[in-house]
């Protein structure tokens, strides 16, 4: 009778298929991927900005200063903002020129009193405003404004 090594007859590879398998989940990296995503929603989230009055008023533009704001946003008023690269954004949504000008179109049938305000960051070329402006006038919305801010000029 020979024992023919230290594991009484076993070789080394058999140990390895003897490991067992998970007794239990580990939830870390789930709890990783649900605290990562909290953070992402929370980042996002502080970037738009939803007005106070009845305009959504998109995300956050630096506009140029003003003297006075007497154009006060209704419920069924549109703003539409031009970040400093050119994109427009409608009620938080980056849109295009089209998807615009069908909004302009819905808007009049909805309201034909709908007011557009053109939210443009100060870095925006003139023409894109104008761009804009006209294709409010396209869709028939006659009354437009353009966005400022309060404040004595820096």
């Amino acid at each position: 009778m020979a024992l023919s090594g230290p594991g009484g007859g076993k070789h080394d590879d058999d140990f390895e298929n003897d490991v067992g398998g998970f007794n239990d989940i580990n939830i870390t990296p789930l709890t990783d991927i649900f605290l990562v995503l909290l953070i992402i929603f929370m980042v996002t989230s502080s970037v738009i900005v939803n007005s106070s009055s009845g305009a959504k008023a998109g995300l956050k533009v630096n506009l140029p200063q003003g003297g006075s704001a007497d154009v006060a946003a209704q419920a069924n008023d549109l703003s539409v903002a031009i970040l400093s690269d050119g994109r427009l954004v409608l009620g938080g949504d980056v849109v295009t020129a089209e998807e615009l000008k069908k909004a302009f179109d819905d808007a009049k049938v909805k309201s034909p009193d709908t007011m557009v305000i053109v939210q443009a960051d100060e870095g925006v070329a003139h023409g894109k405003v104008v761009e804009v402006m006209e294709l409010a006038k396209a869709a028939g919305l006659g009354q437009l404004a353009i966005g400022v801010r309060d404040g004595q000029p820096k």
